[in-house]
């Protein structure tokens, strides 16, 4: 009988001894090796950055040439205070622009620059002397009877940054200068907005984030044209010959490229990368058949049809998944000896100065005639040279500036620069070789580093609520230190927007993108290790049953027993 209780007795400690491994150990072990492994994420940094509120802010210097202010007005320079403005951009984020204004006077060598007998040549000298950075304006005011400008033009804005302004005839000596700034103010802000960053260029950058309102529906509809932000660009140059039989095309495109292209993406080298290639096509016809007008002799293509061309010439253009940045093509089109000439028509029904369409975010079609070259004693296939300067700049014109187009307003660069239309008074200088004026890049990078802050933002705030809804998915350290670099360049990109250093916050908001990005979309993401708790019981429950029941029944009869046993004594007492 003792045996009995003594083999009852070790039983028992046994179950209770393996039920305790189970529960102690077993169960929290199993736990810890199958839950989803999560890196630490900056929650709190990333929450603020979803109600960041940005500031731009630019540095002006006012500069008096001899015989615009008098020494009494000079001692008060000092004493002016920074312009500020507001916008509201929409009902939740709140941009605010500052301009912070300098006012000084011309020394020896900038007086000798503003003796030069043009505007331009005083531009050029005035920036040999010093280069301004990125973002910041100087405004020259010249007296009333300087010869830089014409009669009937008060402000000239240089290639560079820098704008002379002509002193109004009603500012005589004796005026203090308070009253010589409030007559001034009006033409600073008009070069204000025309050469720094402006209320339209900025909301559309942030378009993607403000709600469609009658007020900014062209503003909104003018971004959509442009291609939206991207560390790097390809550029896709196209020869078509439909007719190989009728014509062997040669094209210089090297050439061509380097001349005329390459200064301008130099130019824009700051913003994004870009690359280019070129090919030529063959037997590639267009997808609309070409009408012939006879009152004209030739054929033509409408503006209604235009939009069906596209189509059918993309799938020879090859396949860019080599690469994810957008695609900028540009095609030349040799129409065939059966459809020559060939003019594209307005909505109007006039032929078209260029002979040339826009396709927004995708590139530019140009049409080629070479009809003058055939004739009865014509021998085919002719031998045609391409005239380059002018294909490209046709191109150029759609790459960089407005194109004047039939069936839209004028439009913006295809990278997004915003060409502004001069106020009464101002004159405009060419942009030159480059095709693109410093305070136009500087227009751009203001636009573009707005727009990356802002897209990162939206992307690592997407990420951060994704991860934070589905706890299954897995965080690995790649992504938490990619998104740790996001929001650390977020950060300074910011900071450097406020203060006023253009470069520094572009290059900070391209890191910001870059890093976002690769966060957002690494494959780790969506992998097989999303594991969700009912599939994490589904598996394990029938491989832990069989080995639990026992316990669980030992456990129970130790129970009942115990029970029992408290029944029996209580029973003995009474």
């Amino acid at each position: 009988m003792a045996t009995t209780e003594v083999e009852r007795s070790r039983g028992q400690l046994a179950a209770m001894s393996i039920a305790a491994v189970v529960i102690i150990v077993g169960v929290p072990l199993w736990w810890r090796t199958t839950e989803t492994y999560r890196a630490w994420l900056p929650v709190t940094q990333i929450t603020e950055l979803a109600k960041l509120q940005l500031q731009l802010s630019a540095d002006v210097e006012v500069v008096f040439a001899r015989g615009t202010v008098t020494p009494e007005q000079q001692k008060k320079f000092p004493l002016m205070q920074t312009q500020d403005e507001e916008h509201e951009v929409d009902e939740n984020t709140a941009l605010r622009y500052r301009y912070e204004t300098k006012y000084r006077t011309a020394t020896i060598m900038e007086e000798d620059a503003l003796n030069q007998p043009t505007a331009a040549d005083a531009d050029l000298s005035l920036h040999t002397l010093s280069e301004s950075p990125c973002g910041a304006l100087v405004v020259y005011v010249v007296p009333e009877s300087s010869s830089l400008l014409p009669q009937d033009v008060d402000v000239y804005i240089g290639q560079r940054r820098t704008a002379l302004l002509r002193l109004g005839a009603q500012m005589r000596v004796g005026r203090t200068l308070e009253q010589l700034l409030a007559h001034m103010e009006p033409r600073i802000k008009q070069v204000l907005k025309v050469m720094s960053f402006s209320h339209t260029d900025i909301t559309a950058a942030l378009s993607d984030r403000i709600r469609l309102s009658p007020g900014n529906k062209e503003t909104i509809a003018d971004s959509m044209r442009a291609f939206k932000s991207s560390p790097g660009y390809e550029i896709t140059f196209s020869l078509l010959n439909p007719d190989p039989k009728s014509h062997r095309l040669h094209w210089d495109i090297e050439g061509a490229v380097r001349t005329y292209i390459q200064p301008l993406l130099t130019k824009l080298s700051p913003v994004a990368n870009f690359s280019i290639d070129s090919q030529t096509l063959y037997y590639a016809m267009l997808g609309v058949n070409p009408r012939f007008d006879s009152s004209r002799s030739s054929y033509t293509l409408n503006a209604d049809s235009l939009a069906h061309v596209i189509n059918p010439v993309e799938a020879r253009l090859g396949s860019n998944a080599a690469s994810s940045n957008p695609v900028l093509n540009f095609l030349l089109y040799v129409p065939d000896a059966l459809h020559s000439p060939l003019y594209i028509l307005d909505h109007k029904k006039e032929e078209v100065s260029s002979n040339a369409f826009h396709s927004p975010r995708w590139g530019g079609i140009m049409v080629y005639n070479v009809h003058d070259l055939y004739g009865p004693q014509s021998a085919f296939p002719a031998d045609i040279n391409i005239n380059m300067a002018k294909v490209m700049g046709v191109f150029l014109a759609q790459l960089r500036r407005r194109v004047t187009l039939w069936w839209l307003s004028p439009v913006r660069l295809l990278l997004g620069v915003q060409a502004s239309s001069p106020p009464p008074g101002f004159l405009m200088a060419p942009c030159g070789s480059t095709g693109l004026a410093d305070w136009e890049l500087d227009r751009l990078m203001w636009s573009r580093s707005v727009e990356n802050v802002a897209t990162a933002t939206t992307t690592i705030t997407s990420l951060a609520q994704l991860l934070d809804q589905i706890g299954n998915i897995v965080i690995n350290d790649n992504i938490a230190e990619q998104v740790s670099s996001a929001v650390t360049s977020l950060q300074l990109a910011v900071a450097e927007l406020e203060a006023g250093n253009l470069g520094f916050a572009l290059q900070y908001s391209k890191e910001a993108i870059l890093a976002s990005e690769r966060a957002f979309f690494d494959p780790s993401l969506l992998h097989l290790l999303y594991f969700p708790d009912d599939q994490k019981f589904a598996i394990y429950i029938p491989l832990f049953l069989p080995m639990c029941v026992p316990i669980l029944l030992s456990v129970l009869k130790m129970v009942s027993e115990a029970r029992q046993r408290r029944r029996d004594k209580q029973a003995k007492k009474d």
